[in-house]
């Protein structure tokens, strides 16, 4: 969508959504490539190591096939179909031919425990599951508190009482006519992380795929160039995996590199974006931090990177400065959230970048920080992250919850709930979410800053911050620290990581508490549930 020959600022000026009437985004990944026998869609690395490639004419036979077979279990369009599987060809086939159909694919992320499960197929009333053994024996042990569940399909065999996929697939036509959905009918429902409250289903449209690509292509230094192949330890069943990766490098006719580490290791990520010259990673935060710690990457491993793009969390002046020595580029921020995506982004190919900035707003989105009634506020003051709907990008609504789908919304504005602050020249910064930002003796404090100071010093290998009651100050700042090997918990050390944060931020910033933890609790996206830190009491 994005034309290299341009500046950022023409781009904006100039940039119209094309977006049609009708849109389907299975056939837009898939059909336009299919043509050619000898165009890759997906390199799949097992858990053995073995490759297998897929080409986009092998794609759309499979999800033809798989097409058929839904139907044939009593899928129509409208219906859900959940999808419980890591990174895997049946994965990408089975979301093609959900959307080929008009139905709703509902993807689950595969460390879900039974409990997740049950109130995600619960609450979308899955019609047909696609899993995997391990996923089929999960949801054996609640099969009966699932109604409409008529269907559990399994990729290993009839374990769990379902039924073989392979064996179902076999002998069905590989054409399938797709049906003719508008841009605007649902496709799939992604449930948020839940780091406040139940999770709530985040319908998107088959529009949702062009909205999401200006922000990916910038976050990859314009994604689409000879050569490019992309992979992300990021799972497809969040919108970071399948909509901010797998889908927008194929409706670029590029392929993708399939693999999900069972857990993930950083010297295995490296190790595999060489074996397969990925040219486009995005690497999330925490995947990131724990990267850090290996030394001398370049010098290991022959990289091919072009671009790395990272979002979820802020990254802050020392991990893109670690980026810039580890990788040879700049990592790009991108922003979003599972409802309204990939609307801010950093682009070393268009603009400089800036210490502390997630970006600006991607081509074609207007993003601005707004106060409570709903105006922007001058530059580089505090307010709400906020985007100017209409927008391609924009989710239907939660699913089932119309009164949560309004209080999303001030007057014009989708509201992200995070605040952040926007600088005269466009650049917008994170300060953390509504709820996570510290009031401390007048001041409001935003975690971010303080985390990336924090992991200045050597003993740090993971950070957060919240605040903590205070008699005097309202809040004060307090920091949960994960150390380095071969550093332990100490008075001196805590001296010492306070004065860095005193010295580098700001008096009032500095953690007054410290807590040394073997871990942090993360979502399954790999974000810190600052939520469950602040309800400790140590």
């Amino acid at each position: 969508m994005l034309p290299s020959q341009q500046t950022y600022e023409t781009l904006c000026r100039d940039f119209r959504w094309p977006v049609p009437e009708y849109f389907n985004m299975g056939v837009e990944v898939c059909d336009r490539w299919a043509a050619d026998p000898t165009r890759m869609a997906l390199i799949f690395q097992g858990p053995t190591g073995a490759v297998e490639h897929y080409s986009f004419a092998r794609m759309k036979a499979l999800s033809g096939r798989m097409s058929h077979l839904l139907r044939a279990r009593g899928v129509a369009a409208g219906d859900r179909v959940a999808i419980l599987l890591p990174q895997t060809p049946e994965t990408a086939f089975t979301h093609l031919a959900t959307y080929r159909m008009g139905a709703i694919a509902v993807p689950l992320f595969v460390l879900f425990g039974v409990d997740a499960l049950q109130f995600r197929l619960q609450d979308s009333a899955a019609r047909v599951l696609v899993t995997d053994a391990r996923g089929a024996a999960k949801v054996a042990q609640i099969r009966d508190t699932l109604p409409e569940l008529q269907t559990v399909l399994c990729i290993d065999g009839d374990a769990g009482g379902s039924e073989n996929l392979g064996e179902a697939l076999r002998g069905l036509p590989e054409h399938f006519e797709a049906v003719r959905t508008r841009a605007d009918d649902p496709a799939l429902i992604i449930y948020t992380s839940g780091t406040t409250g139940k999770p709530k289903g985040a319908l998107q449209a088959h529009r949702t795929l062009l909205g999401h690509m200006p922000g990916v292509e910038m976050s990859h230094n314009l994604l689409g160039q000879p050569g490019d192949l992309l992979w992300t330890p990021a799972d497809w069943a969040w919108i970071g995996g399948l909509l901010d990766v797998l889908m927008p490098a194929w409706y670029l006719g590029l392929p993708v590199l399939a693999h999900r580490f069972e857990k993930f290791h950083e010297e295995a990520a490296f190790e595999l974006m060489a074996r397969h010259a990925v040219r486009n990673a995005f690497l999330p935060p925490t995947a990131l931090k724990m990267m850090r710690s290996v030394e001398e990457p370049r010098r290991r491993w022959p990289l091919r990177l072009r671009s790395v793009a990272s979002g979820g969390e802020p990254l802050g002046a020392q991990m893109l400065a670690w980026g810039q020595q580890a990788f040879g580029l700049n990592i790009n921020e991108f922003y979003g959230q599972t409802e309204c995506n990939m609307t801010v982004s950093s682009c070393a190919a268009l603009f400089e970048p800036r210490a502390g900035s997630m970006g600006r707003a991607a081509v074609g989105h207007r993003v601005a920080v707004i106060d409570e009634q709903g105006e922007v506020v001058p530059a580089g003051e505090m307010g709400q992250i906020a985007v100017w709907r209409p927008d391609p990008v924009m989710f239907l609504g939660y699913w089932n919850q119309p009164e949560a789908t309004a209080q999303k919304y001030l007057g014009p504005w989708l509201v992200t709930g995070d605040s952040g602050s926007c600088d005269a020249d466009g650049y917008l910064r994170f300060l953390g979410r509504d709820d996570d930002v510290i009031t401390s003796a007048g001041y409001r404090i935003g975690p971010g800053p303080i985390e990336d100071c924090l992991l200045r010093h050597p003993a740090v290998r993971l950070a957060a911050v919240v605040g903590c009651p205070d008699e005097q100050r309202t809040e004060a700042v307090k920091a949960y620290l994960v150390l380095r090997e071969g550093f332990a918990p100490s008075d001196a050390l805590t001296r010492e990581i306070q004065d860095l944060v005193r010295t580098r931020l700001a008096a009032h910033e500095y953690p007054r508490q410290v807590r040394y933890v073997p871990d942090l609790p993360l979502t399954s996206t790999g974000k810190i549930i600052r939520r469950e830190l602040r309800s400790r009491r140590d």
